[in-house]
């Protein structure tokens, strides 16, 4: 298994961590759940870079790097919606979405096919990545005593500017799902 895969299962366990800090009461939980959410998005840049670099890119990496981001950008949105951070339908229509094309994925790897991510699948996840860390910076801020809930600029932030990045995260969620089951609708065709 070359560097890039490597990196790309380290995920896994970086969303096993990130999991249970967000979700604990630990002492800096949420901080350190932060920094687990960022170096998770360095670790995908990175073994990204390796692997086209080097020369590295296989029909495994292809298939878990996608399926990897998908794990933890579910997992960061599930553990937000205790916190009230995004709403249950916000989280679902994201889990939704991605166990879908996951779906479709299976079903071409069926038919001898990989289905690679496309540039509108990675703008989507780029989006989802920048509205957990948004949330995950507020809660980190407040856990660090930086900001209150009378804060006005945190208040403001929470209440304002998090509705408009889950819209939008959700927006491009149901846009790119069903931009890329049309463009593979030959693999859903009922007759086969």
């Amino acid at each position: 298994m070359n560097w890039a895969n490597r990196l790309t299962l380290s995920r896994l366990l970086l969303t096993i961590i990130f999991v249970a800090a967000l979700n604990s009461s630990w002492q800096y939980g949420r901080t350190l759940a932060l920094f687990i959410f960022l170096l998770a998005g360095v670790s995908d840049f990175v073994d990204g870079e390796i692997a086209r670099r080097y020369g590295f890119v296989t029909n495994f990496g292809k298939l878990m790097d996608p399926l990897v981001d998908k794990i933890m950008v579910a997992a960061a949105f599930i553990s937000l919606v205790p916190l009230k951070a995004v709403p249950a339908w916000a989280a679902t229509t994201v889990v939704a979405r991605d166990f879908l094309v996951t779906g479709l994925r299976m079903m071409a790897t069926a038919k001898g096919k990989v289905l690679p991510a496309e540039m509108l699948g990675k703008q989507k996840t780029s989006w989802q990545v920048v509205t957990v860390i948004f949330f995950l910076a507020l809660l980190s801020l407040h856990e660090l005593r930086y900001a209150n809930e009378r804060s006005t600029w945190w208040f403001r932030a929470w209440d304002q500017a998090g509705p408009v990045l889950v819209w939008i995260t959700v927006a491009l969620t149901i846009y790119s799902g069903l931009g890329y089951a049309w463009r593979h609708r030959e693999l859903i065709s009922p007759n086969e």
